[in-house]
């Protein structure tokens, strides 16, 4: 018998072979992950939006912390490469140009974009306060990079989108009021139930990820729940972790202390 809805089937089709062709592995986590968008173009988008931000901000140079964070970035950058080319994936960085930039500002925060592109504002500093706290937010933030994470979440997004659209689709036939009342509840089921979900996948697989750079880079891991400890200290308010993109600080530092026994055996203190 024929189908009802033929629509529906050519999506679900286009969207499994998509899925399919577009997945890879995360390094270090071995996760399996879908990137629907190619890696030059993600590059080249990151290092307009990273120099609009430098450009619409004071960098902070030639002083002790900016010395330290580009010290830390090279350090640290320099033994992912090593990595990566160890473990043959090295045309997975080819093309990328790492940059560590220092930010005036008391915003507690870093990031970093696909190619390399990393900032640190001045607000975290001190809460780094050594060089072991600044690679344990540098190796987090260059492990987005390395984990394709910018370009994972956007292919969420287009998903969601399509999602959305297939459902839309389906529902045309059915009152106004019922087609609001599926939609609406596709927006948050996908909201709690996905995205947030993997932000915090991310979040956990970047500490994860981060820990063992700084390890090879010849940081001591065991500074990294130190500094969420720090953090923490810090207070405000967080949401729901159900609702958060991000773990809570309790959990933070319980996952780094259960992957300190894998991280350990990297860290060699007189590596330079």
């Amino acid at each position: 018998m024929q189908s009802k809805n033929p629509f529906s089937k050519k999506i679900a089709l286009v969207g499994l072979l998509i899925l399919l062709g577009a997945c890879q592995t995360v390094p270090i986590s071995g996760r399996r992950q879908m990137t629907l968008l190619p890696g030059s173009e993600m590059q080249a988008l990151s290092q307009q939006q990273y120099q609009q931000v430098l450009q619409k901000n004071r960098v902070v140079s030639k002083t002790q912390q900016s010395q330290q964070l580009k010290t830390v970035g090279r350090r640290m950058a320099a033994a992912v490469k090593e990595y990566m080319k160890e473990e043959g994936l090295e045309d997975q960085v080819a093309g990328y140009h790492w940059d560590f930039n220092l930010i005036a500002g008391n915003q507690v925060n870093a990031f970093a974009m696909p190619g390399g592109k990393v900032a640190f504002y001045e607000g975290i500093m001190p809460i780094c306060a050594t060089e072991a706290g600044i690679a344990t937010v540098m190796g987090h933030e260059i492990a987005h990079v390395i984990a394709r994470h910018g370009n994972e979440r956007m292919s969420q997004g287009l998903v969601q989108q399509a999602g959305g659209m297939a459902l839309s689709a389906a529902m045309k036939e059915k009152p106004a009021q019922t087609r609001q009342l599926w939609m609406t509840a596709y927006g948050v089921a996908s909201q709690v139930g996905g995205i947030l979900p993997f932000s915090r996948l991310h979040e956990s697989e970047a500490d994860h990820m981060g820990l063992i750079f700084m390890a090879m880079a010849g940081y001591d891991p065991r500074q990294a729940p130190e500094f969420w400890k720090r953090m923490k200290k810090q207070g405000g308010q967080q949401p729901p972790e159900f609702l958060s993109t991000h773990p809570s600080h309790n959990t933070r530092i319980a996952q780094l202390q259960k992957w300190m026994e894998e991280a350990l055996p990297y860290y060699q203190p007189s590596a330079k």
